[in-house]
């Protein structure tokens, strides 16, 4: 079985949306908002939880900002990896996926993921898909969540846990700050939400 890991890079009010550059999202009006925060260690966290082998798991919208980008970018250990990545697309129009390899995941978005989930490859990473992710969490799909939550706030845009996201507990397998303020943790399932009172 494969794992599904998603990749955030994540406001403190919970925004995803348009965090790599100006042109990124238009007509997002904040569009670049993590850029002032890189920090190596940052990077060196996100090349890490890629891993040496993987195929990428997007919503339409962030398919198709990537292959605006990525396949002109300059060449890079990364780049390379990404551009040769299977990618498994939610989208209406599969017959339009030109930057391969590429595969749409039908109508049943979660049946279409547990079906990637079932096949033999490496893991699959997640990145953006403000649309996706909350289906992967309603149907407990995803084995691992990597959050850098930059200290910004943007009080509007796509956010990472959306109204109706099912309640739920996480367990925290590791966290770091980086210099830049950015702190990078990762997170697995831990079951249901439970209650108490506190203090007691």
């Amino acid at each position: 079985m494969r794992k599904i890991r998603i990749i955030e890079h994540i406001s403190l009010d919970g925004v995803i949306q348009a965090p790599g550059g100006p042109n990124e999202d238009l007509p997002y009006p904040y569009g670049g908002w993590a850029a002032p925060h890189g920090d190596p260690a940052g990077g060196e966290a996100i090349v890490a939880a890629h891993g040496d082998d993987f195929d990428l798991l997007l919503g339409r919208r962030t398919y198709d900002i990537w292959s605006g980008f990525w396949p002109n970018a300059p060449k890079s250990p990364m780049a390379d990896a990404i551009n040769s990545a299977t990618k498994y697309v939610a989208t209406h129009r599969p017959d339009s996926l030109g930057w391969g390899p590429a595969e749409g995941l039908g109508t049943d978005i979660a049946a279409g993921v547990r079906g990637v989930k079932a096949k033999s490859g490496p893991h699959l990473i997640v990145w953006g898909s403000s649309t996706l992710t909350p289906v992967l969490l309603e149907h407990e799909l995803a084995d691992e969540i990597l959050l850098l939550v930059f200290p910004v706030l943007l009080g509007t845009g796509k956010r990472f846990f959306s109204d109706g996201t099912p309640p739920r507990e996480f367990a925290l397998v590791s966290t770091k700050a980086v210099p830049s303020g950015v702190i990078i943790s990762t997170y697995r399932p831990n079951g249901p939400l439970r209650t108490g009172t506190m203090g007691e």
